[in-house]
């Protein structure tokens, strides 16, 4: 789905407390990496961090749903939304989003590995 360019600077500006942010049009949506690593993604006005089995709880407490690029029925992915608490407050959001380069980063060593 689309994302506008007021949401994209919007979260842009709420997390530009993390260094070398940049982002890439994707599938109608858009990815943010930091340094090079891919760990988040925004589809349709709504943000997403990348989890796992460390992470996953921060989000299934507060009840976010999990990335679903073919509707509810569909596929999910190891990406959550964030809660609109954690968006408007930018240090929260700033760890919330540290926590999800971890994750990413994680799972490059794990394909590595392999």
């Amino acid at each position: 789905m689309p994302v506008n360019a007021e949401y994209l600077d919007y979260i842009l500006g709420q997390i530009s407390s993390l260094s070398n942010v940049t982002y890439k049009r994707m599938f109608g949506g858009i990815g943010l990496y930091q340094a090079g690593t891919f760990f988040a993604l925004i589809d349709d006005n709504l943000l997403y961090f990348k989890v796992d089995d460390i992470t996953r709880d921060d989000y299934t407490t507060v009840e976010m749903e999990p990335f679903r690029p073919f509707g509810d029925q569909g596929l999910t992915m190891q990406y959550y939304e964030v809660p609109e608490s954690v968006l408007t407050d930018t240090e929260e959001l700033r760890d919330w989003a540290l926590k999800a380069v971890d994750v990413a980063l994680r799972a490059k060593k794990k394909k590595k590995r392999r």
